[in-house]
C-alpha cells in the first residue's frame, strides 16, 4: 500500500499543481515515506519548492516530552527555511506564518482520537487558510485505531485545544476524512484536497495499521500500536492523579498505576460490575516505578492492557468504556480517593482536566454517582456514537 506522501512523490501528475507554488509542510518525526525518508527531505529532493515547515505539539523533531511543554520557532539548519511552531507562542497559524506559502501540505500521523491535538491543528490550519485564500492538502495516513467509534460527543461550549468540535473520543476517521468533516461542519470556504492512500484496508488484518509498515512514534509517548488502540481510554488518566505510565517504557498502555491502590481488587470489581466491558484484550497486573511525572520514584501497582496479538478482538475492544469502568471501580473501593487532577490541563484553567478531556462532565458525574450503573453510561454513549456514525457515513474515503 501507499500513504499519501508516497503517492504524491511517485506521481508527477499529482505534484503538477504544486509547480511554481510556494509549499509549506506540517510534519513531525512520523512523517516519513515508505523507505523511511523524512517527508521534508523527500519533497525537496523531488523538486517541490518547500519554503517553510510547521511542527505541531511536541515539535517537528518530536523532542518535547509532555503536555504544556512548548517548542520555539527556528530555522532549519540544512535548508535555511523557517520552521514555525504551532505549539509555542501560538496554537493557530498567524498571518505571517500563512504568508510563507501558497499550499500547505499536512502530513501528520494521527491516533484516531479527538484529544490528540493534531486534529485541532488541522482545523486551525483550515480556518486560517480560508481567511488567507490558501490551499490545504492532507497527505493521508492510516487511523491505527481503525473504524470503531466510541465515547460521548463533545458538548458545545466545551471546545478546547484537545476538543476541536462535537465528535466522540474515538472518531474512526483518517485526518483526510476529518478535514472533509471540518469543511462541511464549519462551512469553510477553503481549497481543500486529500491525497488519498492506496490500498489501505481499515478492516484488514492490521485493524487499521498496515502490518507491512514500520511504526514511528508520532509523539514521544505513542510507542506502538497497542498504545494507539488503548489511547482513547488511557488518555483520560491525564485528567487524574493516577499514573498513565509516563516515566516508564510503556506509557498510556495501563488502566492506571498508583502506590496506594490494589490493582487486583480493582480488576475484580470491574469484572463484577461489567464483565463485557473488559472483552477484546487481556488485562494483566503490573508494577512499575516512574522515573518522572506522577508518583516518580514510587512503586506503583497497576493494570496493563494488551490489545494485541491473540488477545485482541478489534470489534469487542472498547477502551473508553474500559477506562471509565476502572475509575468507577476505584471510586467504589476507595470512596475518598482523590482521583481527579485539579491543576491546569492544556492551558484550561477553570475546568477540571477530566471534563476538558471528555468534552463535558458526564463521565465524571457517572463515576461519582453511587447509583449510576454501567448501563447508564452505555445508553448515553451509544446514542452519541450512533449519531456520529450516521453523520460521517458519506465522508468515508476507504471502504
Amino acid at each position: 500500500m501507499k500513504f499519501g506522501i508516497d503517492r504524491l512523490l511517485a506521481d508527477p501528475e499529482l505534484r503538477r499543481p504544486l509547480e511554481r507554488k510556494r509549499v509549506a509542510l506540517v510534519a513531525h518525526p512520523a512523517s516519513v515515506t515508505e523507505d523511511l525518508s523524512h517527508s521534508l527531505d523527500a519533497l525537496i529532493a523531488a523538486g517541490v519548492n518547500v519554503t517553510s515547515a510547521f511542527g505541531p505539539q511536541h515539535g517537528l523533531k518530536g523532542d518535547k516530552q509532555d503536555n504544556m511543554v512548548e517548542t520555539a520557532d527556528e530555522t532549519d539548519p540544512q535548508y535555511g527555511i523557517p520552521v514555525f511552531s504551532l505549539y509555542g507562542e501560538v496554537r493557530r497559524p498567524t498571518g505571517q506564518m500563512m504568508s510563507s506559502a501558497d499550499v500547505f501540505l499536512f502530513d501528520l500521523q494521527d491516533l484516531g482520537c479527538r484529544i490528540y491535538t493534531f486534529v485541532t491543528t488541522l482545523l486551525y490550519l483550515l480556518e486560517e487558510a480560508a481567511k488567507h485564500d490558501k490551499s490545504v492538502w492532507v497527505l493521508d495516513r492510516p487511523n491505527p485505531a481503525g473504524r470503531p467509534v466510541e465515547g460521548t460527543l463533545l458538548v458545545p461550549g466545551q471546545e478546547s485545544f484537545v476538543g476541536a468540535a462535537p465528535m466522540p473520543m474515538r472518531h474512526g476517521l483518517t485526518l483526510g476524512e476529518m478535514g472533509h468533516w471540518f469543511v462541511r461542519h464549519f462551512g469553510l470556504d477553503v481549497d481543500y484536497r486529500v491525497i488519498e492512500m492506496e490500498g489501505w484496508q481499515p478492516g484488514g488484518s492490521g485493524h487499521g495499521w498496515p502490518q507491512d509498515r514500520v511504526w514511528i512514534n508520532p509523539s514521544p509517548n505513542a510507542a506502538n500500536v497497542n498504545m494507539a488502540r488503548a489511547y482513547a481510554g488511557t488518555v483520560m488518566l491525564e485528567g487524574t492523579n493516577l499514573s498513565e505510565g509516563r516515566g516508564t517504557t510503556r506509557p498510556l498502555e495501563v488502566l492506571f498505576g498508583a502506590p496506594d491502590v490494589d490493582a487486583k481488587a480493582v480488576l475484580v470489581e470491574m469484572e463484577r460490575m461489567a464483565p463485557d466491558w473488559l472483552t477484546g484484550c487481556a488485562i494483566r497486573e503490573c508494577w512499575f516505578e516512574p522515573t518522572f511525572h506522577k508518583h516518580a520514584g514510587q512503586l506503583c501497582n497497576g493494570l496493563m492492557i494488551h490489545a494485541e496479538g491473540p488477545f485482541y478482538d478489534h470489534a469487542a475492544f472498547r477502551p473508553w468504556r474500559l477506562q471509565a469502568l476502572a475509575f468507577k471501580a476505584i471510586r467504589r473501593l476507595y470512596p475518598d480517593y482523590d482521583i481527579w487532577r485539579d491543576f491546569p490541563y492544556e492551558y484550561e484553567l477553570q475546568r477540571l482536566a477530566i471534563d476538558v478531556i471528555n468534552g463535558g462532565p458526564s463521565l465524571r458525574e457517572w463515576v461519582e454517582d453511587g447509583k449510576a450503573a454501567p448501563d447508564d453510561l452505555d445508553r448515553l454513549a451509544s446514542a452519541d456514537e450512533a449519531q456520529w456514525r450516521e453523520e460521517i457515513e458519506g465522508l468515508l474515503l476507504y471502504r
